[in-house]
């Protein structure tokens, strides 16, 4: 089952690099307390990832900020290595919290996992965003397949107010 706004999300682990080595971090314990603005891409470095989703959370970081948003945090089912490759390439570093899904987890408990594997990716993430609120979901803004409309900065700016 989907989660769905209203829905606290699951206790699980994330893994985001760091100068020590990869950080376990627990679902839990990141999005207590704070409003997070959390979106999910199928993978690090594609090209819709890469050429719009990332980029317009990078533009719009101060505007997040500015209507309540703690932090700005991307997922993807790749490994933290690849993620901070990825955040450093893009200009997302110390802007953008990247977390890693390595076996898709997080994307499994939440029901939005996809099977890529006709295009040789595996299991990954679908694409979509969502305002998290001391760990509940506030607002869920999944895409449809190969869509890139609401899970962008730009709307979630509207859902915010």
């Amino acid at each position: 089952m989907t989660i769905q706004p209203g829905d606290k999300l699951p206790s699980t682990t994330l893994v985001k690099a760091t100068a020590d080595g990869p950080d376990a971090v627990q679902t839990d314990e990141f999005f207590a307390g704070r409003k997070i603005a959390l979106f999910a891409v199928p993978g690090a470095f594609t090209p819709t990832c890469s050429a719009r989703h990332l980029p317009g959370f990078i533009d719009h970081l101060d505007d997040l900020k500015a209507k309540g948003v703690d932090e700005v945090a991307c997922t993807a089912v790749n490994d933290p290595f690849v993620m901070a490759a990825w955040a450093k390439q893009a200009g997302a570093e110390g802007k953008v919290t990247m977390l890693a899904d390595g076996s898709a987890t997080f994307a499994k408990t939440l029901g939005l996992d996809a099977d890529f594997s006709k295009i040789g990716m595996g299991t990954r993430s679908k694409r979509y965003s969502m305002i998290v609120d001391d760990g509940v979901v506030k607002e869920l803004n999944v895409e449809q397949p190969g869509e890139f409309q609401v899970s962008s900065a730009d709307y979630m700016l509207s859902q915010l107010g």
